[in-house]
């Protein structure tokens, strides 16, 4: 039986286990997928060692750039990003190569572009820094968008969440959380931006999915703003790694 996985830590919002396990019984396929919680990404030799069966993984937070280091090549775009979610697991014998990949990237493209105005969504504001937010930030560049990350540390070239004024949200009228606040159970949680500063000209998008309606994009739909969620883009970006893992 062929087997995928995912790692990462927590795991209990996954949505890629629920994805796949549907797609092999749907399919009639022999194959699983596992979840594989390690509070440590050291852990990984150790995962495939231990599966031999396995073929492909998806990498979530917050290993998607500290997985790189164990990997035997990174696709182009990947390198490019700075941050993997899939890994081809390849076994010729007894070596393994792993490649990694970014499917993140053609995920929230795809979703977010059909929302984007040209004549009014000419920046962007990319709230976190980790490993989605570099999807993020090219997908938006791709698109043809400015971009600014927001941290809650100062450094230069981005914004702090003090930073975010009238002057600041009346250029940046698209605004992308790529940080896990909101994400279930935690569903009282949502980035400290401005929110009454917000209006219809607004596109919030929020990498969560977990609950449906984070509280940030409640908070930008009571002032009108345009909203969307990450499933579709969870959706996307599944479908694009089992090309990887199969194609």
């Amino acid at each position: 039986m062929e087997k995928y996985g995912l790692i990462g830590f927590p795991l209990k919002h996954s949505f890629s286990r629920k994805f796949f396990t549907e797609k092999f019984a749907r399919e009639n396929m022999d194959a699983e997928y596992l979840n594989f919680e390690i509070p440590n990404i050291d852990q990984l030799p150790e995962i495939i060692a231990a599966n031999p069966e396995l073929r492909g993984l998806n990498v979530t937070i917050p290993y998607k750039e500290k997985v790189i280091p164990f990997l035997d090549e990174l696709d182009p775009q990947a390198q490019e990003i700075g941050a993997v979610n899939v890994i081809r697991i390849e076994r010729n014998g007894g070596k393994v190569r792993l490649v990694g990949y970014n499917s993140d990237l053609v995920g929230f493209q795809n979703s977010i572009a059909p929302l984007i105005q040209p004549e009014i969504h000419r920046k962007a504001l990319i709230l976190g820094t980790g490993g989605a937010s570099k999807a993020v930030r090219r997908g938006l560049l791709n698109l043809g968008l400015e971009t600014k990350y927001v941290s809650r540390r100062p450094a230069e070239g981005q914004f702090t969440y003090d930073d975010l004024n009238r002057e600041v949200l009346n250029q940046y009228k698209v605004i992308v959380n790529s940080t896990p606040l909101g994400t279930f159970p935690n569903v009282d949680e949502a980035p400290e931006i401005p929110y009454e500063l917000l209006g219809e000209e607004n596109l919030l998008f929020d990498l969560v999915y977990n609950p449906e309606e984070t509280k940030f994009l409640k908070l930008g739909k009571n002032k009108n703003a345009k909203v969307k969620n990450g499933a579709k883009m969870l959706e996307l970006q599944a479908i694009a790694a089992w090309e990887i893992w199969n194609g």
